[in-house]
C-alpha cells in the first residue's frame, strides 16, 4: 500500500488534530511495510512500581495505528477507533521510550485494521500486543 502522507507531514498534521498530546509521541520509521513509532516516556505515563502504564500503552497503540492509516488515506482527521483488543504481556523497562511496530492489515472502503506491537526500548521481546479497528469516514 502506498503512502500518501509521509511522515514529513505527518508530523504537522498530528500536532494540528492532537495539540492535547504534542511532544509525547514520535515517528522513527514510516514506510510501505511498517511504522515504528515513539512514547517519550516521561513521569507522567508511569504506574505505581515506576513502570509505564497501561494506559500509556494502550495511547501508543492507539495512535500507531491511526497513523499507519492516514498514512495511507490523507488527512482524514475524523477516523475513529471502533474496536481494540491489547495483550499486555510483560514489564516495561524503567526509564525507557516504549516503541510501537505497527503493521496495516486491510484498507477497505470503511474500516482499517492494525497490528501493532508494543516494545520497550533495548528490549527484544514485545511487553503488549494490539489489534485495533478504524472506522473511515466516507468519502463525499
Amino acid at each position: 500500500m502506498q503512502i500518501v502522507l509521509p511522515k514529513e507531514e505527518m508530523e504537522p498534521f498530528l500536532d494540528e488534530v492532537f495539540p492535547q498530546v504534542k511532544g509525547m509521541f514520535g515517528i522513527d520509521r514510516l514506510d510501505e511495510d511498517m511504522l515504528v513509532m515513539r512514547l517519550f516516556a516521561d513521569d507522567r505515563h508511569l504506574r505505581p512500581g515506576g513502570t509505564v502504564s497501561g494506559p500509556a500503552m494502550f495511547s501508543l497503540a492507539d495512535v500507531a495505528a491511526y497513523v499507519v492509516t492516514m498514512s495511507r488515506i490523507g488527512r482524514e482527521a475524523l477516523a475513529v477507533t471502533t474496536n481494540c483488543s491489547i495483550d499486555f504481556m510483560r514489564k516495561p523497562k524503567s526509564g525507557r521510550d516504549l516503541l510501537a511496530h505497527a503493521r496495516l492489515l486491510k484498507l477497505g472502503r470503511a474500516l482499517s485494521v492494525t497490528d501493532v506491537l508494543l516494545f520497550s526500548e533495548g528490549m527484544d521481546a514485545p511487553v503488549a500486543r494490539a489489534s485495533l479497528t478504524y472506522s473511515l469516514p466516507p468519502k463525499r
